[in-house]
């Protein structure tokens, strides 16, 4: 397996992220130690096993007044970023 230095990775990023879609493994290094391993994701599934209304017949009937009526007060500043104490990326 090969492996590379961080500046070579940097220099040549594209010809090695194609060697992992290719299922290599390719070690990175800083100095002489290895740091982390590039590989490929899983393949994404294929565009021919879509259909366009699949689920049609699996969705419930939501009425106009689903989508067009206002929100209530306190979903309303949920949606503007208000009463957020809890979560710490705030």
């Amino acid at each position: 397996m090969p492996t590379y230095t961080v500046h070579e990775a940097k220099t040549h990023l594209s010809k090695l992220i194609e060697r992992a879609e290719r299922g290599e493994e390719v070690i990175i290094a800083r100095g002489d130690k290895p740091a982390v391993r590039l590989t490929a994701l899983e393949k994404a599934q294929s565009k021919k096993g879509r259909r366009p209304g699949a689920y049609k017949d699996e969705l419930p009937d939501f009425p106009d007044s689903f989508f067009f009526n206002p929100l209530d007060e306190e979903e309303l500043r949920l949606w503007e970023g208000e009463g957020h104490d809890a979560d710490p990326l705030r």
